[in-house]
């Protein structure tokens, strides 16, 4: 693995996977792979659990990790090529890449999307300029458009609850949006999406109101309804997650609470679990008595994203030495 920014720059997932279970099992067990090595965290969001269990996980393989926040601790990058720099940006990104590739052997990179130009958010330019100018593997630790590190950790939760179950039919798996009080991105929602549909081991259901239909790259072999009852109805597993709209870029046009899932419209499921990427909005996103009760795996599912890291850390160390 070259990188790790999507689906796209995983060859077999159900092999990163074993991976990710393997250093669940033995976290240490390839604690020299990094050894002089070091591995740079580079955020222009916050972030609490994919700062953290990135740096655990690179720990675990022998490397020395360092966060910089750039918003709060560096000069403001620019990214556009050929421009004029006489306004708020410092620093353009061509000079500040190659440097950081200097002093690090993998950067890994946080940032989020505008919500204000959707063709400047889907091209990806501050992940792409990183990759471009740094000369090092990239990791994705979230973009405009994917959280990829998130979508992994959530089919390895999906996989080991379902193999510990023994179940012999496919797992049916629900995205479900859910309402918020401002508008979010659509990565966590596109990536979730489009590893689901890579995995193919699920079947798969997205529901949503109307006019939240993500980009159709992303959900293409999914099925959509704008139902969520409809959706629910036999689930093993439920995935909830506020997004913007997409064609009318990063708008709210509700926030119906109607959709907030609850233990009623659970007990149109088979006992499904539950799932969120957290922070999630209490009572607005999801209910106290869904999150506080045995059908949710938020936690287990935030602990994983240690392993899936470690995993992706490793499969990069391996293939760059």
């Amino acid at each position: 693995m070259k990188q790790f920014t999507s689906v796209h720059d995983v060859k077999d997932i159900d092999a990163l996977l074993e991976k990710a279970r393997q250093y669940k099992k033995q976290p240490l067990k390839d604690k020299d792979l990094g050894a002089g090595k070091r591995i740079g965290c580079i955020f222009l969001n916050p972030s609490l659990r994919t700062r953290i269990s990135t740096q655990i996980a690179a720990q675990h393989l022998g490397m020395e990790c360092l966060v910089f926040n750039v918003g709060s601790e560096g000069w403001a990058l620019e990214f556009e090529e050929e421009t004029i720099m006489s306004g708020n940006t410092v620093e353009h990104v061509k000079d500040a890449a190659p440097v950081l590739g200097k002093y690090f052997d993998i950067l890994a990179l946080r940032t989020f999307p505008s919500l204000k130009n959707k063709e400047e958010d889907y091209s990806e330019l501050y992940l792409n300029q990183f990759i471009r100018y740094a000369g090092v593997p990239v990791i994705s630790l979230e973009s405009a458009t994917l959280h990829p590190l998130q979508s992994l950790t959530d089919i390895l939760t999906i996989s080991e609850i379902w193999e510990a179950r023994a179940k012999k039919h496919k797992p049916k798996v629900v995205l479900t949006w859910a309402p918020h009080v401002k508008p979010i991105p659509h990565c966590v929602a596109n990536s979730f999406a489009q590893w689901m549909n890579a995995w193919g081991k699920a079947e798969f259901v997205i529901t949503h109101p109307e006019d939240y239909d993500l980009h159709e790259s992303f959900t293409r072999g999914a099925a959509v309804t704008y139902n969520q009852d409809e959706a629910l109805e036999g689930a093993d597993f439920v995935y909830v997650k506020n997004w913007s709209t997409f064609h009318d870029y990063g708008k709210v046009y509700e926030s119906d609470p109607r959709w907030m899932l609850t233990l009623q419209k659970m007990k149109l499921t088979r006992e499904a679990n539950v799932m969120h990427c957290l922070p999630v909005r209490r009572n607005v996103e999801l209910s106290d008595e869904v999150l506080d009760s045995g059908h949710s795996i938020v936690t287990q599912q935030a602990a994983n994203r240690i392993w899936a890291a470690q995993a992706v850390i490793s499969e990069i160390l391996n293939t760059n030495g």
